[in-house]
């Protein structure tokens, strides 16, 4: 597994559509690239309190930007992201439970990263870091400084930095920036 995995989470938290495999991870631990040679393994899937969102995703990544229409649902016991065409056209539905990550494509995209890279970005924003701290690797560190959440590897370097916003009275991710693999997210939260 190379950089583009994680460089492709771009296009996965955009698209997320890295859910171009069926029935990836079925049964395991899901793991995923924090960066080159450095994996991590997801959290438990389940959240509390539940996550439900429609949200428009803009990425850029070497000068390209992306957008996709992603629905969010979060619970207790599993999580689930579908992707929709700007048109409302299903194009994927990725599932993550106790028995390990499912997925559907509608529409075969290439060369798109495994569904577990998309959870990574997705449960970073959202999941307490009490569900992150036991599974990163030693050395590294996630900490919540305010509006950011800032990962840094063991030997300090600015991972991935998240930025929220106070919405409903919750703490809503509203951009990632992954600082190795070179890409940005913005989230725009829709029907509000």
């Amino acid at each position: 597994m190379n950089a583009f995995y994680r460089t492709a989470a771009l296009v996965a938290t955009l698209l997320l559509a890295g859910c171009s495999h069926s029935n990836q991870n079925a049964g395991s631990h899901p793991q995923a690239w924090l960066q080159p040679g450095t994996r991590v393994t997801l959290p438990p899937p389940g959240i509390t309190p539940a996550v439900s969102s429609q949200q428009l995703l803009t990425g850029s990544f070497n000068g390209q930007t992306q957008s996709l229409l992603v629905m969010l649902n979060a619970d207790a016991h599993k999580v689930t992201l579908a992707g929709l065409s700007s048109v409302g056209i299903r194009l994927f539905l990725a599932t993550y439970d106790d028995t390990g990550i499912h997925t559907e494509q509608s529409i075969v995209v290439p060369q798109l990263p495994p569904a577990s890279q998309v959870l990574a970005d997705v449960m970073l924003s959202h999941w307490p870091l009490s569900a992150w701290q036991p599974q990163l690797p030693k050395g590294w560190t996630l900490t919540d400084m305010g509006d950011r959440r800032e990962l840094r590897n063991a030997s300090g370097k600015l991972v991935t930095e998240i930025v929220y916003l106070q919405r409903k009275g919750k703490r809503e991710p509203i951009s990632i920036e992954q600082h190795v693999f070179k890409y940005h997210i913005t989230i725009q939260y829709l029907g509000d």
